[in-house]
Parts: structure tokens; sequence; C-alpha cells
């Protein structure tokens, strides 16, 4: 892509409204624009981003054994009420009337959605066991809607649902989907603990919060400085065995959120210099609560003699736009954001650092086309501006590669290549820089 032809509003200075370095660089790299408290647009690159942090979600999710499928945003209320939550659930649910005068709400989670759903369709253990997710956008009424996407009223979330036999087999999903986790936040760049955490107005009896360190977070965590150590991308993994051995390795160790934890404990398991206290920020949470929403709302089906179960289930969230602040949170210097490869809308930015020089603009060309033509994403700045202000935008928008290219190295035949998470400078043949970023 070329930047003369790309929509980038950047911004030189910070923006006042702006109290975290994620949402003041989202804002500055031309990410989201807020259209009103908490709701925001998501420009062009900042989509990019947002559609690549999907995909890893979406492609764990499927390795776990998981089956999307797609809700609607607007929910009935008569399906709350059947689970009890409609009036308890507070002044976050955002109620609609249509013009029918029947109560609507925008849905800011979907167990009674999916309840429905399954036990309309499933009448036989021998469909079970399931696990549906969805990836859509939510609602909730903030009070104080801050931070950006980190606290905002509407949100892009994957929500998977389990549904199973007996509690062994709705632990047993509960293991997948924790399993799942942690391999997403890896892949995403990330050093996520699981952490005990309270259920909240989800219920149930069994819950782990999903949580980055960063000094920015919202809650104040405890843990054992051997989790920050432990590598999932380096562990096989086989969903359909046993995982019990991975969860051990990850809830043997002393972890909690400040809801959770316990001071004695925390002294006496932990040795002083393992000890970890810090602010963390929650990027996902899993839920199993048995028959929660299946009782109510009578989601049953036939067991092996005929007798009727009410169905045992988990849910499992993942805050997908979140995420990007998260990971800025993460992941960023005083110049700009730093992305991991796995997210980042574009591999390399390409600078022109003489625009309309007739050499320059043809080198930047033919490079631009052999990247592109070799599967990677460039994004080509070709704009009249100061090579100055290039880098600066460079370093802004935080692309893991910028190439340099200019009348002075051409001379001798040589372009210059910049990692933006090291600063490393290099000089490169020409004629070896599509391989060298390819295989970067």
């Amino acid at each position: 892509m070329r930047l003369s032809r790309y929509f980038l509003p950047t911004l030189r200075e910070n923006p006042a409204e702006a109290q975290i370095v994620s949402h003041r660089l989202m804002l500055r790299a031309g990410l989201i624009r807020q259209s009103a408290a908490g709701i925001y647009s998501w420009l062009p690159l900042g989509l990019r981003v947002l559609k690549n942090i999907e995909r890893i979600v979406r492609e764990e999710q499927d390795r776990s054994g998981a089956v999307e499928l797609l809700m609607p945003t607007i929910q009935s209320a008569d399906l709350w009420r059947e689970s009890g939550r409609y009036d308890a659930y507070g002044k976050e649910m955002l109620r609609i009337t249509d013009r029918h005068e029947r109560e609507m709400l925008f849905g800011p989670t979907n167990e009674e959605l999916i309840t429905a759903i399954v036990r309309d369709s499933i009448k036989s253990y021998r469909d079970l066991p399931l696990n549906l997710y969805h990836i859509q956008w939510k609602f909730r009424d903030e009070v104080r809607p801050r931070f950006g996407v980190m606290r905002g009223r509407e949100f892009l979330m994957k929500d998977a649902y389990s549904f199973d036999i007996d509690k062994e087999a709705a632990r047993r999903a509960y293991e997948k989907m924790f399993v799942a986790y942690l391999r997403t936040y890896a892949r995403l760049g990330l050093k996520a603990i699981p952490m005990a955490a309270d259920t909240g107005p989800i219920g149930g009896d069994m819950s782990h919060e999903f949580i980055i360190l960063a000094d920015t977070g919202e809650s104040a965590v405890f843990c054992h400085g051997d989790l920050v150590d432990y590598d999932i991308l380096g562990t096989e993994v086989d969903f359909d065995g046993d995982l019990s051995p991975i969860i051990k390795r990850w809830t043997g160790l002393y972890a909690a959120t400040d809801e959770k934890h316990d001071e004695a404990r925390f002294e006496a398991e932990v040795p002083a210099n393992k000890r970890i206290a810090a602010r963390g920020i929650e990027v996902g949470h899993i839920f199993y609560f048995g028959t929660k929403y299946s009782k109510p709302m009578g989601a049953v089906v036939a067991g092996p003699n005929g007798e009727s179960i009410e169905l045992e289930m988990g849910s499992y969230g993942i805050g997908v736009s979140r995420l990007m602040g998260a990971i800025i949170e993460a992941s960023h210097d005083d110049n700009g954001i730093i992305w991991p490869d796995s997210v980042a809308p574009f591999k390399v930015a390409l600078i022109n650092l003489k625009s309309g020089d007739a050499t320059v603009d043809g080198a930047c060309d033919k490079l631009y086309a052999a990247l592109e033509a070799a599967g990677v994403d460039v994004l080509y700045d070709d704009t009249g501006e100061r090579a100055g202000s290039k880098f600066a935008t460079a370093d802004l928008i935080g692309l893991p590669w910028q190439l340099h290219v200019g009348p002075r190295g051409l001379a001798n035949g040589v372009v210059e290549v910049k990692s933006r998470k090291t600063g490393e400078r290099r000089e490169i043949a020409i004629d070896d820089v599509v391989d060298v970023l390819v295989k970067a």
C-alpha cells in the first residue's frame, strides 16, 4: 500500500483526553477515533491489527475443537428473564424497546441466547460434547468509560460456550479453553498468566482470569516469578489427549488477583526472590458454572438410559479489541508502538528518503513490487515529507521493519534495514534485501 493513497491521520501531539499509553498511541498513530464516550471508529491501520488479532483468536479456537457461529447483537429480554438475570444485571445493560413495544437489549454477553439455541437443537447426549463460539460486538454501558479501548462501552469479544453431559466432561472442556488461551496470548506476543478469580455476575464455581503484567493495569496481581518464563508454544499440545499436566504446571504455582489474594499463603509458598506483586491487565476470562443457565432455561438432553440430564456449561471470553490496547501497553517505547510480527498491520515500512529523485523513486518502486510479489505486506511512504518526518511516522506506527532507501546508499548498491524492536540498523545489498525481509 502506498501511503500517498492510504488513510492514515496521525497526530503530532498527545491528545489531552488520553490518560494511558495505549490510548495516546492509538489516537496518535491513526488507529482509532472516538465517536462517543467509550465508542470508537476503527480506522484502516487499526482495523488491520484488529483483524490479525481476531485471526489468531479464531485459529486457536478452531484448533481446540470449538465450532464458530454468529449470534446477533440485539437480544430478547424474555430470554434473560428465563435465566433471572434481566433485572439483576444492572444499568450496564442497554435496554431497548422496539416499535412494537417489545423489550430488547444490546447484548453484553450471550449465555442466555446460546443456551436457547442449544436447548432447541440438541436432544441427546450423543450430540455432546459441544463448544460453540462467536466473535461479535458487545455493549456495556460503563458508568465511566476510560483508557480508550481498554475500558470502552462498545467492544469486540470472542465468546465460547461449552455444553457437556457431566461435570467431568465439562472440566475437560474448561481445560481445552485454558490451554487454547495460553497459546493465543503467546502467539500475540504476550506473557499472560492465568490467575484464580471471582466469577462475578456470570456465576459458577471455577474461574480464571488471564493477566498480562503492566504498570497501567487496573488490578493488583500476585504471582510466582517462574510463571512469567513458561513457554506454552514450546509444549506439544494434543487437545484430544490428557491436558492435566499442562494445567497443573500453570496452576501449581501461586497466582491470584487482588480479590483472591492470600498474603500469608503468598509468603509461605513463594520464595522472596520469586514474588511478583504488580499491576495487571485482564485479557481474558474463563468460567465453569455447571447448570446455572441450563436449569432455569430447561436445557436438557436424554441420557444413556433415557433420563433427562441438565447440561453442564462453561463460558470463555477474550476481549479482542481490548487486546490491541494491551499489546501496546506491553510493547512500546518513547517513539511509538512496537508491534509483534504476528499482529502488525504491515510487516515493512518502505521509506523513500528523496521522493522526486528518479533513481530513488525507481529503486523504491522495484523493491515495493518485489516485496509484494513475495507476499510481504508493505506500507510504502512515497509522500513528499522530509526524511525525519517519515522516520518519526514509521516509529510511531510501529511496523516491525523499516527499509530506508536513499541516493547515498544506492550509489553503493545498498539499502538500510532497521528493526523497530531492537533499533538495530544494517546495510544490505539491494539484490538481497527482499530475501532478508521475507525470512525476517
